[in-house]
């Protein structure tokens, strides 16, 4: 009786998360849980007890079913390590709690290396402050530990880690080498593309060195997500304990400002990046059901906004305004667009047909696309009047490249919604174009110093 209720506790959580995307995914339920439960008695048959005869068929199910097969994924691991737990074994127990310990160890070693600088006389604040320095390698503070993180998950081998490493070995050669001005064009370009070039590499790591495997890059874009929402939950969650902890040392007369300044401030930006990363890979079936939701909810939203934005700018004559905060607003504006439309991309059944929210995403992209060409135009012509420098062409470059994404995501949209060709295209086209982003940064961060004399 014990083993038979455990089975049903099994299939009805297998169950839950099926009808869970029944919103999204068009599926016969009952259907799918005959063919489960037949395949189940089958192998109970074979020989099989009930535990090992489910893990087996759900697997087996994925095969005919989309959803099955991404319950079987996600699920696999953490099913397994059910069936071995018992009472008299500690190895899956050992393992989840080494795993807990190497996470700390990482982002204990994140605070260590943003403190370290100031053992040479490179302080965050305070008279001799160089916010410079923290600026340019605040992702190489976190990232790298992130990616070492994923390394030793994934068991990379030695020449796989010799491959990560070079990147964040040039990162830091580059960053700290090339004699920017202070506070220039280019350094500050720098601190906003290294992230991303690094992320790539972070991105090597996650996906184990198969990134040629286009089923790992699209895991790595639901990973940088996932990653994504956590990071700002615990980022809001860090915000309120700053303002509560300066508020209650000020009323007992205590000024704890040169401590949340100089320990938990810092401390908390770069162990989050490691703790985030942890949390996705440890609680993904949970946050995959909230990630979806919220794209479905922002799609419309950020398409209401695009087409607001552009009917006012028909009926007020304005343009867009060339500076660099603008300049950096709108190609976020557009990344978050492109995030938006990635995402909803990697949640979405390959198979399922056309659907209302496909329209409304070819609206967001044709929308972002116009925008995109506004923005174009504008930088052209401020360039035109007044020449090149280092922000109007990091922006020329990257409204370029957002123009080739959206624009043939659009096609390939279009051509999905009329039902001339499948969904497979336009997830291939996207995980696929990933890497034009890094490249892009790395030659922001690398050339733009020497191109434009370190300006």
């Amino acid at each position: 009786m014990a083993k038979n209720r455990n089975l049903e506790e099994r299939i009805e959580e297998w169950r839950t998360f099926i009808r869970r995307r029944q919103a999204v995914h068009s599926v016969d339920v009952e259907e799918l849980e005959d063919h489960l439960r037949s395949q189940v008695k089958a192998l109970n048959e074979a020989g099989l007890d009930d535990d090992e005869a489910f893990l087996v068929a759900a697997k087996r199910l994925g095969d005919l079913d989309s959803l099955s097969r991404e319950f079987a994924r996600e699920y696999s691991e953490r099913l397994w390590k059910q069936l071995v737990m018992s009472p008299g074994t500690v190895g899956s127990l050992s393992n989840t709690t080494r795993e807990a310990l190497v996470v700390i160890g990482l982002a204990i070693a994140a605070c260590v290396a943003i403190r370290l600088p100031e053992l040479f006389g490179l302080h965050m604040w305070g008279p001799d402050e160089n916010p410079s320095f923290y600026a340019r390698n605040l992702s190489l503070f976190a990232l790298p530990f992130l990616a070492w993180y994923f390394a030793w998950k994934r068991g990379l081998g030695r020449v796989g880690g010799l491959w990560l490493a070079l990147p964040f070995i040039a990162a830091a050669l580059i960053v700290n080498i090339i004699p920017f001005k202070r506070e220039g064009h280019t350094e500050v370009l720098a601190v906003l593309h290294l992230p991303i070039a690094l992320w790539l590499a972070v991105g090597f790591a996650y996906a184990g060195g198969r990134w040629r495997d286009h089923g790992q890059r699209m895991n790595f874009v639901r990973f940088s997500g996932e990653w994504f929402i956590y990071y700002t939950l615990i980022a809001l969650g860090g915000g309120v304990l700053i303002m509560f902890t300066m508020f209650i040392f000020q009323a007992i007369g205590f000024n704890a400002e040169w401590a949340v300044q100089s320990w938990v401030a810092p401390c908390g930006i770069v162990g989050a990046v490691i703790i985030s990363g942890w949390l996705v890979e440890a609680k993904q079936s949970i946050i995959e059901n909230m990630a979806p939701v919220l794209s479905r909810l922002f799609t419309p939203l950020f398409t209401i906004l695009l087409l607001v934005f552009l009917v006012s700018m028909i009926w007020t004559g304005s343009g867009i305004k060339i500076e660099r905060e603008v300049l950096i607003g709108f190609d976020l504006l557009l990344v978050l667009v492109l995030g938006l439309l990635l995402y909803s991309i990697s949640a979405r059944d390959r198979q399922a047909p056309p659907s209302m929210f496909d329209a409304l995403q070819l609206l967001l992209v044709i929308c972002a696309l116009l925008v995109d060409v506004l923005a174009l135009w504008a930088i052209l012509a401020r360039i035109s009047e007044f020449g090149f420098s280092p922000n109007k062409v990091a922006a020329l470059g990257e409204n370029l490249i957002l123009l080739v994404n959206l624009g043939w995501s659009a096609v390939l949209y279009a051509r999905f919604l009329t039902k001339r060709a499948s969904f497979a295209p336009l997830e291939r086209w996207q995980t696929a174009y990933v890497p034009v982003y890094a490249i892009w940064a790395w030659i922001v961060v690398a050339l733009f110093p020497i191109i434009f004399n370190y300006r």
